[in-house]
């Protein structure tokens, strides 16, 4: 493994800015707005660290707080760090490679290039000849490593798995949040907006919820400026459906864990994804998931016998089908829940994810 970290400078300015002598594995993040690449380095770094392996971020749009290193250290990065060949710089957009390539092969800093893949559709030319560039290439997903032409290393993303775990007394948890304990609720969560299929799930509960009383419909995400008259919308349909207090929509939280303890059933309507966590959130926490057929889904929740949940298309029809199913049987639904428990904890900790991580970046440390 990595050798434990050590040396951190704790500057009285900003203790998370780490000795770039210590440091072995770069993370860079080169956009400030926030995005689905800077939440995963936000999350992986201090567990990579916490594991002993020494990896620092690099560039704005980042807590303070998370160990990192300036851009000026970058000058320092013709040495190697000690009892090592190399550096590893672990890309994930096109932005962040092109850059690693310059230090690599025109400035020789003895540096090795990882690049993370996400993406499900076809490479432009310029990504494509950057990826040949790189060292190591690892895909997200079996679905990500088909759109790849060169060797990869398939390393799933990882969750939290004790944040997001079930509650040991549900009614507790529903009351805390300020809902009905004696009722059985669904949900949908993350942002809201077409891509991410929202409406397909209101639509589905609009259809379901009639003829089901006792259940409960939750909507937690936030809809972001572009999108706020899509989710108003929403909400107008709901209230004319006389459904408003039925069909919740509870803005964004960042106790989303607590939110998941709540439920019965996960929906994930989603119309894209580029991976995909809530699937995987919803499971930890011991709830069946409905997903749609993109993304990562398909990979993640199990069907048939040993269902954590059911894997469908993006449409209404499919949506409706399988959630009354779900709904409508309490056994069934217990069932999913357990085997999606253990599924999650098994094999998506993120725990284990930072260990993949560090074999791919273990032999590229030590190779000539």
């Amino acid at each position: 493994m990595i050798a434990v970290a050590e040396g951190q400078n704790n500057s009285s300015h900003n203790p998370a800015v780490v000795d770039i002598g210590e440091v072995e594995v770069i993370a860079p993040n080169f956009k400030r707005r926030l995005s689905g690449v800077t939440s995963t380095i936000i999350q992986l770094v201090p567990v990579q660290r916490a594991l002993g392996y020494k990896v620092a971020a690099l560039g704005p749009g980042l807590p303070e707080t998370i160990p990192h290193i300036r851009f000026r250290d970058l000058f320092r990065l013709w040495h190697r760090p000690r009892g090592r060949k190399n550096r590893v710089w672990h890309a994930r957009r096109n932005v962040e490679m092109l850059p690693a390539i310059i230090m690599r092969d025109v400035l020789r800093m003895p540096l090795k290039i990882v690049f993370t893949s996400a993406s499900q559709r076809r490479h432009s030319g310029w990504t494509k000849w950057l990826i040949s560039k790189m060292d190591a290439v690892v895909a997200t997903s079996g679905r990500t490593a088909t759109y790849l032409n060169v060797p990869n290393t398939v390393v799933m993303h990882g969750i939290d798995t004790q944040r997001f775990s079930p509650a040991t007394d549900k009614a507790a948890a529903r009351t805390t949040l300020g809902l009905d304990p004696t009722r059985k609720f669904v949900g949908c969560f993350g942002r809201v907006r077409h891509q991410k299929g929202t409406d397909l799930f209101v639509d589905t509960m609009i259809a379901l919820l009639p003829t089901r009383p006792d259940w409960i419909a939750i909507v937690a995400g936030r809809a972001t400026a572009p999108h706020v008259d899509y989710e108003k919308g929403l909400i107008d349909k709901v209230t004319r459906a006389g459904l408003a207090d039925r069909i919740l929509f509870v803005g964004e939280h960042t106790n989303i864990n607590d939110w998941y303890r709540t439920l019965d059933l996960f929906v994930a309507p989603q119309r894209w994804e580029g991976f995909g966590l809530t699937p995987l959130e919803a499971m930890a926490t011991g709830v069946p998931v409905i997903a749609t057929d993109v993304g990562a889904f398909p990979e993640l929740v199990i069907t048939g016998e040993e269902e954590t949940g059911t894997v469908i298309m993006a449409d209404i029809d499919a949506m409706t089908s399988a959630t009354a199913k779900f709904m409508d049987d309490d056994l069934r639904r217990q069932n999913a829940s357990a085997r999606a428990l253990h599924h999650a904890a098994t094999n998506f900790s993120i725990e284990g994810e930072v260990r993949r991580l560090g074999a791919v970046y273990q032999a590229l440390l030590l190779e000539r």
